[in-house]
């Protein structure tokens, strides 16, 4: 476990502190990053969006082109300085998809490894490892080899091995995607519980959003190289800035200025292009506004529909067909999509192509002044 020399260098409140530019064959990342001790941040993003890129940079495969990384109080980076310390001698661990362990090892002597490679006693390490696979519910497995595991016991080994060798800093890469849904949500709360009894911090990279309320501090959302959003998870998935995080909320966003309704009693409107949502009557008239509402909250109406003549409605293509969570999903011009039974897209009456006039009630609507 951690000695004394170690409590005192890993008390600071500074965890792990990333300012980079990075290139990695046509692609480039900037990403500022501050992560206080023992906090854990969730990283989302959609696919190329940078996230192993990062964590490539922060483990120390991949030097940046600018700026700098620091692990706890020491600068483990420093391209202005000349600084790059090797990935072994970081303090930092990795836990992803696939579990690290040697199949030739015992679980016990998995996760003793990196103590006794640091120098630990052996006697100790081994019985440091037994209280390590206890906390993460494999006592009584300690002699069993990864053959003789299960895959989710197997990722519970990496755990133990992964924090056993203390590390200040603990990478998180899809660590439960390839589990299934009773494996992962018992493993979620085994990383949780150990994160938080160890005050380990860590970054973690996943495309779950359970994984990123159940688990981070803070969320960042990561589109194209570059932080789009960040905050409380419940914060960002509230109140959603940029598409992606809208839709990691599941809801619609639509960006635009209001404008005054075409009747007196139309009320207000959001306008983005052709898209026109219908908001409430509190909300001022000529401010930029961001609008966010569930696709089951979107209709399809006719041309006699009376929120035609208000002028709350707008026409759009349909583009994609999506599975939703009771039915089918429209995705529509302008990324607006509509939740729709599934029999009226086995009925022919709606599908790609298809152009409809759509119209949101405003009582479903919130909308955030910028």
């Amino acid at each position: 476990m951690t000695g004394p020399g170690e409590a005192t260098a890993r008390g600071g409140a500074t965890g792990l502190r990333v300012d980079v530019g990075a290139r990695r064959g046509g692609f480039e990342l900037a990403a500022s990053l501050d992560v206080p001790r023992g906090g854990v941040l969730a990283v989302v993003g959609p696919n190329g969006a940078g996230k192993s890129t990062l964590l490539d940079v922060v483990a120390g495969r991949l030097r940046p082109v600018r700026g700098s990384v620091r692990v706890g109080e020491r600068v483990v980076t420093d391209v202005a300085g000349g600084v790059h310390v090797r990935p072994e001698r970081r303090s930092v661990g990795l836990l992803g998809q696939d579990a690290l362990v040697f199949p030739h090892l015992t679980a016990r002597e998995n996760v003793a490894f990196g103590p006794r490679a640091a120098g630990v006693p052996a006697a100790r390490a081994r019985a440091e490892a037994d209280e390590r696979l206890a906390a993460v519910g494999l006592a009584g497995l300690e002699g069993r080899r990864p053959a003789q595991l299960s895959g989710g016991q197997r990722q519970r080994v990496a755990v133990a091995r992964a924090l056993a060798a203390e590390p200040e800093v603990l990478l998180l890469d899809e660590p439960f995607s390839q589990l299934d849904v009773r494996t992962a949500a018992e493993l979620r709360d085994v990383v949780r519980s150990e994160l938080r009894r160890t005050r380990t911090t860590a970054v973690l990279v996943t495309h779950d959003v359970l994984d990123a309320v159940a688990l981070g501090d803070e969320l960042a959302v990561l589109v194209d190289g570059v932080v789009v959003e960040r905050g409380a998870p419940a914060e960002v998935l509230d109140s959603p800035r940029h598409p992606f995080s809208a839709a990691l909320a599941g809801v619609n966003l639509v960006v635009g200025t209001t404008v005054g309704g075409s009747t007196a009693t139309a009320g207000p409107t959001l306008v983005d292009g052709a898209t026109r949502v219908a908001v409430p009557v509190d909300v001022p008239v000529g401010v930029r506004a961001r609008a966010t509402f569930p696709p089951s909250a979107v209709s399809v109406v006719h041309g006699d529909d009376e929120r035609v003549a208000a002028g709350v409605t707008w026409t759009a293509r349909v583009v994609a067909l999506e599975t939703g969570t009771t039915g089918i999903v429209l995705r529509t011009e302008g990324d607006v999509l509509v939740e729709v039974p599934s029999s009226a897209v086995t009925t022919g009456h709606l599908g790609v192509g298809v152009t409809l006039e759509l119209a949101v009630a405003r009582e479903h609507v919130r909308v955030r002044i910028d």
